[in-house]
C-alpha cells in the first residue's frame, strides 16, 4: 500500500503554527508572573503598613490612661516606685519610665527626631531623619485579683493614690477600691535589621520598640519593611476641644510636652513601607514622599531612586486621655 508523508511546506506550518501557539503560552505565563509578583509586592506593602498603623495608633491613643486613678501620677501621690531602668529610655525633666520629684509634670507622651543615630538615652541605631515616639499609660485590662506576671511592673492604685511594684506571679493584694494595672512604657523608631532572605543577608528597614519589663527596657522587632516614621501633634490650646496648633517633635517644647497650658488632642501618623526585596520587573525610578508638615522648614520630604516599592499611610488618632476628657475606671 502506497502511503505519503508531510510535505516540507507542512511541515513549516506546523511549525511556525506550533511556535505561535507556544510563544502565546509564553507570554501570558510572564504576564501572569509579572501580575503575581506585583500583586504581592502590593500585598506586603498593603500589610505591612496597616499593622504599623494599628499598632501605633492603639498606643497613641491610651497614652495617660491610668486605670482608676484620677489624674496623671506625680511622685507625691505615690507611696512606692522602683528604680528607673538603666538604660531608661528618657529625655528631659520628669521623663524616666517612673514618675520623679520634680516640678515638671510627668510626661506620658514625648517625641523627638532622630538626627544622631541615637535617641531617649536607651536607642542607638535608629534611622537619622525619622521620628521616635514613647508613650506611657497602664494596659486597659484591669489586672485585680489576676496572676501577674514577673516579668512586668503594675500599678497599684486608687483614686488619688498608688504604688508601683513587679510582679510576683500570683495575684497582688487589692482592697477596697484599689485595683491593679499593668504598667507600659513603650518606646517606638524605625532602625535597620539584617534578615535572610532567599538564602542572602538582607538589610530591611523596621519599625522596632524599646518595651519596660523588670529587667529593663527590651528591645524587639515590631514590623519588617517600615522606612520612616513621623508624627505631627495637634495642640488644643484653649480647652475648647478643637486643634489650634499643629506642631512637629521639633517645634514641641518642654512646656507643651508636660500638657499644662495646652493638651496633646491627636498626633497624626505617617508610616512609610518599603517592600523587603527589589522589584524584579521594573527598573530603578525616583520617588518622592512628604511625611507631613507645612512649610519648608517643617517639611520631611523624602526622595529614593531605587527599585523597591513604597507607599505613604497617613492616619490621624484621638489621644483619649487629655484635659478634662479621659478614660476612668
Amino acid at each position: 500500500m502506497k502511503q505519503a508523508g508531510f510535505t516540507f511546506i507542512e511541515l513549516m506550518i506546523a511549525l511556525f503554527m506550533g511556535a505561535f501557539i507556544l510563544g502565546g503560552v509564553t507570554f501570558t505565563y510572564m504576564g501572569m508572573k509579572i501580575t503575581n509578583e506585583d500583586t504581592q509586592d502590593i500585598g506586603e506593602l498593603q500589610e505591612a503598613g496597616r499593622l504599623a498603623m494599628d499598632v501605633l495608633k492603639r498606643d497613641i491613643e491610651m497614652a495617660g490612661f491610668w486605670g482608676n486613678y484620677a489624674s496623671i501620677p506625680t511622685r507625691n501621690t505615690l507611696t512606692s516606685v522602683p528604680a528607673n531602668p538603666a538604660p531608661d529610655c528618657s529625655q528631659g525633666d520628669n521623663n524616666a519610665t517612673f514618675p520623679q520629684v520634680s516640678t515638671s509634670t510627668y510626661k506620658v507622651i514625648y517625641g523627638e527626631t532622630v538626627d544622631s543615630g541615637t535617641a531617649l538615652g536607651c536607642i542607638s541605631g535608629a534611622v537619622n531623619d525619622s521620628d521616635v515616639i514613647q508613650i506611657k499609660r497602664v494596659n486597659g485590662l484591669d489586672a485585680t485579683l489576676v496572676n501577674t506576671n514577673s516579668n512586668r511592673f503594675y500599678f497599684v492604685a486608687e483614686t488619688q493614690s498608688g504604688l508601683i511594684q513587679t510582679g510576683t506571679g500570683a495575684p497582688i493584694a487589692a482592697t477596697g477600691n484599689t485595683k491593679v494595672w499593668e504598667y507600659i512604657h513603650n518606646a517606638y523608631y524605625v532602625a535597620d535589621q539584617t534578615y535572610q532572605i532567599n538564602g542572602k543577608n538582607v538589610v530591611v528597614p523596621t519599625l522596632m520598640r524599646k518595651r519596660l519589663t523588670s529587667t529593663g527596657m527590651k528591645t524587639e522587632s515590631v514590623m519588617e519593611g517600615v522606612e520612616n516614621i513621623r508624627f505631627v501633634y495637634g495642640l488644643d490650646d484653649n480647652g475648647d476641644s478643637k486643634i489650634d496648633t499643629y506642631r512637629t517633635a521639633d517645634q514641641m517644647t518642654a512646656i507643651d510636652w508636660e500638657q499644662q497650658t495646652s493638651v496633646i488632642s491627636t498626633v497624626q501618623i505617617f508610616v512609610l513601607v518599603r517592600t523587603l526585596e527589589e522589584d524584579k520587573n521594573g527598573d530603578a525610578r525616583i520617588q518622592k514622599f512628604t511625611l507631613g508638615g507645612n512649610t519648608a522648614s517643617t517639611k520631611r520630604e523624602i526622595s529614593k531612586e531605587d527599585k523597591y516599592r513604597r507607599k505613604l499611610f497617613v492616619s490621624t488618632v484621638r489621644v483619649m486621655n487629655v484635659g478634662d476628657d479621659k478614660w476612668s475606671i
